[in-house]
């Protein structure tokens, strides 16, 4: 009897990243490893030398993905016992846009000594916001001109997307963009160094670097028009750029050493988190969107013709699923949000509450603000605490909680931040559900889905959908590897197509969370009052949160008199 074939996925997170041996026959994920990053998300100042961040400020080190290369894939095949001969294939996602500068030997700038105390030199991280003027100008510039491409980004280009923070460094830091040989995104850094060869994925080029599979990027004279210094954008970009599930190569002779993998592995190019993990869950039609619930949310959806809608973070043909587009929307804080307030402001009473009953707080939490029917707090809030990603795409806003009275308790305002994060996917889906992209059923995946029932209810409540969760505890992970096994081929004992792949290594759980129909109605009420607070803060009528953010920048360097 022949033996089974397997495939590895790496995931790399924002705090972590981790490896899982799938096998192939049923996508049965047999072993999986966590290696925290050395160095996390760096926020206040460079590791090395007492060198201080500006304010929302976001980078990591390059060297801690390499250790989880070299940590996590040996231990998956030594856990799993199972013969390196047999895997076949290694894929890998990303958050994104995660950029970093380097030579033309693709060493980081970062690890040089001449550019190692310029913080512009380091990996600028998803959440590195500090690009937020440049995308600003951006955005009006292309609006002035008329640049088509900007509908397809929702009508806003992030701060956190790769172009901003090229021009955030050719502002800043002029001598390290002329150093730079180019720019690349930290998932095809990675797969670079596995293979010692730089092949770009579709994926992060459509969605976070304004590339177009027919038109390719903008034109020079746009490019001219940010920066006089991106005369030469196009060489700090070049590179060709493949589709997803296409083979980048195979291990060098290094990091088949470092691994224990067979020289025949196939390495297939990089991918994004969220978006690998749409195939892992089965879905490879429309009409299903596929939420990636964690620190933050992506929300994806195929569709099968190009249409435009506000704030989305793009539609890119083939981004996600061959032969469809594949489009993309997000919320910048969610399980942060829960994150923020477990840490920050829960009082002593809670905790040992919990702890008598051997809880974590979390869980003391969800179970009694299960308690409470939707609307019984008063309370309603804005889920901005990291800016909004969709609709409004705008890093400048901020949360808001309204309602509380003296008797307001922990467990409601908790219920509040959760409806307020399912508020804003409901906003997500209805624009594109109304500018005719099809959102008929949700497909949930990552951690809080596994975690949390009552959010999950109410995300189901809120929008009036039914939910199918993962059935994978590591779905991202999941997807890589099935884009591993695509690399690899049906001859080695892979798949040739990702819809091939998908109807046999997608999985999701037999449990389904449907609306209640009684908190379907109260919610629209609620979602109502919502939509008034999002647009009257985040369109611009009253941009008190903007002000204070700008007071805040400058309190301790200056006075500031309105």
């Amino acid at each position: 009897m022949s033996e089974y074939k397997y495939s590895v996925g790496i995931d790399f997170g924002s705090e972590s990243g981790r490896a899982v041996l799938v096998r192939l026959s049923d996508g049965k994920e047999m072993t999986e490893h966590v290696t925290p990053y050395s160095h996390g998300v760096l926020t206040d100042q460079l590791p090395h030398k007492d060198i201080k961040l500006g304010y929302e400020w976001a980078l990591q080190n390059p060297d801690d993905y390499i250790e989880v290369i070299e940590k996590s894939v040996p231990k998956v095949i030594t856990d799993a016992d199972v013969n390196p001969e047999t895997i076949i294939g290694i894929g890998i996602d990303f958050t994104a846009s995660t950029i970093l500068p380097v030579d033309a030997s693709n060493t980081p700038l970062c690890q040089l000594p001449e550019f190692r105390d310029d913080p512009h030199s380091w990996v600028k991280l998803w959440k590195h916001h500090a690009a937020q003027e440049e995308a600003n100008q951006l955005n009006k510039l292309a609006m002035e001109k008329g640049e088509e491409f900007l509908s397809r980004y929702g009508g806003k280009i992030s701060s956190e997307w790769m172009i901003p923070k090229i021009m955030e460094i050719a502002n800043k830091a002029p001598h390290i963009y002329k150093e730079a040989d180019r720019f690349i995104e930290a998932t095809d850094w990675v797969v670079a160094q596995l293979t010692g060869e730089l092949k770009k994925n579709s994926c992060t080029a459509g969605y976070k670097a304004i590339w177009n599979k027919s038109e390719g990027y903008p034109g020079k004279d746009f490019f001219l028009s940010l920066h006089p210094l991106f005369e030469n954008i196009d060489e700090k970009l070049r590179g060709q750029i493949y589709p997803l599930g296409t083979k980048a190569g195979n291990l060098t002779d290094k990091f088949q050493k470092l691994t224990g993998l067979s020289p025949n592995t196939a390495v297939a190019v990089g991918n994004v988190d969220a978006h690998s993990s749409v195939p892992a869950m089965g879905v490879v039609s429309p009409g299903k969107m596929v939420m990636v619930m964690g620190t933050s949310i992506c929300h994806m959806v195929l569709g099968e013709e190009e249409r435009y809608v506000e704030g989305m973070c793009g539609v890119v043909e083939d981004g996600i699923i061959p032969d469809y587009f594949g489009y993309e929307a997000g919320q910048s804080a969610v399980g942060d949000i829960f994150g923020w307030f477990v840490n920050e402001q829960v009082p002593a009473s809670v905790r040992e509450e919990a702890r008598k009953n051997g809880e974590n707080v979390h869980s003391w939490l969800e179970r009694n603000a299960a308690e409470y029917q939707p609307g019984e707090s008063g309370l309603l809030a804005l889920d901005w605490w990291n800016g909004n990603r969709s609709v409004l795409v705008d890093t400048e806003l901020s949360g808001m909680l309204v309602g509380m009275t003296l008797q307001t308790k922990p467990e409601e305002v908790y219920r509040a931040l959760l409806e307020a994060t399912a508020f804003g996917t409901r906003k997500i889906v209805d624009a594109f559900h109304e500018n005719g992209v099809n959102v008929d059923e949700l497909y949930a995946c990552g951690g809080l889905p596994q975690k949390n029932e009552l959010l999950m209810q109410i995300y189901a409540d809120v929008t009036n959908r039914t939910i199918t969760i993962a059935d994978s505890t590591q779905t991202p992970a999941l997807g890589a590897a099935l884009f591993g096994a695509v690399a690899a081929g049906r001859r080695a004992g892979g798949f040739d197509t990702v819809l091939e792949a998908a109807s046999v290594m997608g999985r999701v759980k037999e449990k389904k969370y449907n609306p209640n129909q009684e908190n379907v109605e109260i919610y629209n009420q609620l979602y109502k009052e919502y939509e008034r607070l999002h647009d009257y803060f985040g369109r611009g009528e009253n941009d008190v949160m903007k002000r204070l953010k700008e007071i805040q920048k400058r309190s301790g360097q200056e006075v500031f008199i309105q």
